[in-house]
């Protein structure tokens, strides 16, 4: 469903230092698949994902998406409007043709019914993130990219999350790509994980995870994470 093939992707600083973010990065996402990448800090991670989500046009090569051409994104803060409510939030990111219709089938798995007429501010940062989730499923994206969404919060809190937005995307299937520093969500959320190397990203490796979701319980996590750092 994604093909990118990025050659270079190079920054220059107002004192016209020149940083290599990204070089030589290619990888494809198989339709209806979730990809984890995972890889150190300051790596380019988030840089690919600005170039995919078109943020970031200025680098040599390609990235061709196929299908309706649909793109979502979940970011690590939620950006919601704090003068809309939760639903109002959710309806302004439709098109005309989709602004009335109806959004219960995603409300109710993320536990938004009872608070879709909050403000941003009556909400806790789960649920603010909850409605970011909601937000990206109600524009049915060919591609849901993820940027650390889960970042920050509290493990009970973030465990709870994940398992809502695999419940969600099982239900409305979408190609998913997401970054991660977490090596153990990578190994709990993933079908396919690709390792970034140091600065400037390229993948040392991908990784195919067969194991269902259902039974990766603590031991099969633990050894997806293993192969993880052994393949580093």
């Amino acid at each position: 469903m994604l093909d990118v093939n990025i050659i270079d992707r190079t920054f220059t600083s107002a004192d016209g230092t020149k940083l290599k973010a990204v070089e030589n990065l290619k990888f494809q996402l198989p339709q209806d698949s979730f990809t984890c990448i995972v890889g150190p800090s300051g790596c380019g991670k988030t840089t690919t994902l600005r170039m995919i989500l078109g943020l970031d046009t200025d680098y040599d090569g390609e990235i061709v998406k196929s299908g309706n051409g649909v793109v979502s994104a979940v970011f690590q803060e939620p950006r919601l409007l704090p003068w809309r409510t939760v639903e109002q939030n959710i309806r302004l990111a439709l098109p005309p043709t989709k602004k009335n219709m109806p959004l219960e089938s995603l409300y109710e798995p993320l536990g938004l019914t009872p608070v879709k007429n909050f403000y941003p501010a009556e909400l806790s940062l789960g649920l603010a993130r909850r409605a970011a989730i909601a937000r990206a499923f109600a524009l049915t994206p060919e591609l849901l990219v993820l940027d650390e969404p889960f970042v920050s919060l509290d493990d009970d809190t973030a465990d709870r999350l994940r398992e809502l937005l695999i419940t969600v995307w099982e239900a409305n299937p979408t190609t998913a790509l997401m970054v991660t520093h977490n090596v153990r969500e990578a190994a709990m959320l993933a079908d396919h994980i690709l390792l970034f190397s140091d600065r400037p990203a390229e993948v040392v490796a991908t990784l195919a995870i067969d194991t269902p979701r259902a039974q990766r319980d603590d031991a099969e996590i633990s050894a997806i994470v293993q192969r993880i750092r052994e393949s580093r």
